[in-house]
Formats: structure tokens, C-alpha cells, sequence
């Protein structure tokens, strides 16, 4: 049965294994596997300064998080999950372990699923810190705000 065919309760059960999944293949430092986890244009969006950016492409994806657990001795959890089938979304808690340097880093993930195949297609990540003081506007680094309908201004006039 395609992804388009599941019912709500599949979609949840296939969103949440993809997810696992997706953790699983990170915690391995397998590019491929995570690669999989992605449509081929899938993007990782990151606060601004964060791993250069967004990550365009499931392949890119892949060496990326390999790198880090090359490199940083990176380690994740998945530690809430909450998935909404009807909308193909999802929203996770999680914890980044950066070993090497005795890191750890809390925060979310939105994740959009492609409403056709159910891989993933979009992540963005927000993380438990400081607000940078030096920045006016504190927003996912090429996250096309505007473009998706996104409020740009207060609803209440000051």
C-alpha cells in the first residue's frame, strides 16, 4: 500500500518509524541510510550561524550528520513525539550529544512529510538557548518566511 493509501492511524505509526529511523541511521554515522529517510530535495533548516545554513538534499543530509558523528562523536535522542497524519507533520523533542567536546544540546524539529512517497521533506530545527542579542530578527536561516505566509509583523501595533 502507498503512503497516500494509509489510513490516519498508518500515516502516525509510518511518520514515527521514519523518524526512528531517520535517529537510528544518525546515531549509526550511515549517510545512505539517512539519505533514505529524505526526498532527494529535502531540506534541514538551522538558526542562523548553525552548520552553515540550510542543508538542501537528502544526500547532503547524510554526510553531514556522518561528519558530525565522525567529528563530534554525536549522539541523539528522540525523547517526545507527536505526529499529525492529517497534515502529514510532525513535531519531536530532542537531545544532541556532542561527545567529544562534552555538548549537549536540547531543542525541536518540525518535520513535513511528502504527501506522496511519506519520505521527509523539510526539518526545521529550533534549539533551547540564548536569544543573540546582536540579531533583530531570530528566524530559521533561509526559511522563506514571507513566502509561506508567515506573519512579518506584530498583530498588535506598538
Amino acid at each position: 500500500m502507498s503512503y497516500p493509501d494509509l489510513t490516519g492511524d498508518e500515516k502516525n505509526a509510518h511518520m514515527r518509524a521514519l523518524i526512528t529511523r531517520y535517529f537510528d541511521a544518525c546515531n549509526a554515522g550511515d549517510a545512505d541510510a539517512i539519505e533514505a529517510c529524505f526526498t532527494p530535495d529535502g531540506t534541514h533548516y538551522f538558526p542562523p550561524g548553525m552548520y552553515g545554513g540550510a542543508w538542501r538534499g537528502g544526500r547532503l543530509i547524510g554526510e553531514r550528520w556522518a561528519h558530525s558523528v565522525a567529528t563530534r562523536g554525536s549522539a541523539w535522542s528522540v525523547d517526545r513525539v507527536i505526529c499529525e497524519p492529517e497534515s502529514d507533520q510532525a513535531v519531536i523533542e530532542w537531545t544532541h550529544y556532542k561527545t567529544a567536546d562534552g555538548t549537549i544540546l536540547r531543542g525541536i524539529e518540525w518535520y513535513v512529510f511528502d504527501a506522496e512517497t511519506g519520505l521527509i521533506e523539510e526539518i526545521r530545527a529550533y534549539y533551547a538557548s540564548p536569544q543573540d542579542p546582536s540579531l533583530a530578527r531570530l528566524e530559521l536561516d533561509g526559511f522563506d518566511y514571507p513566502g509561506r505566509g508567515y506573519p512579518l509583523e506584530s498583530p498588535v501595533p506598538r
